[in-house]
């Protein structure tokens, strides 16, 4: 269930800093950038999530390897496609 609210709370993420490529930018282009600065910070994001798993939650960092991956991939492939058809135009 943990994994499913961090991937859903990456793809809200994402959609704020897409609104707000658009408040910034107003172009299509500049929604594409903001998406594209989503990545590198989900996968901060994601790490500080293993980290806490780790640290707190008594995980092995093994167990939780895989977890990340899910939780990176998820957000960061829509972030792409929807940065790949933002600056392809529609």
């Amino acid at each position: 269930m943990h994994v499913l609210l961090v991937m859903t709370g990456g793809v809200l993420q994402l959609a704020v800093f897409v609104l707000f490529g658009w408040l910034w930018g107003g172009s299509s282009a500049a929604m594409a950038s903001a998406a594209r600065w989503f990545i590198p910070l989900w996968c901060l994001v994601a790490a500080a999530n293993m980290w806490v798993g780790v640290a707190h939650a008594g995980y092995t960092a093994r167990q939780e390897f895989p977890i990340l991956l899910l939780n990176i991939a998820v957000p960061a492939v829509i972030a792409a496609l929807l940065a790949w058809r933002l600056s392809h135009g529609s």
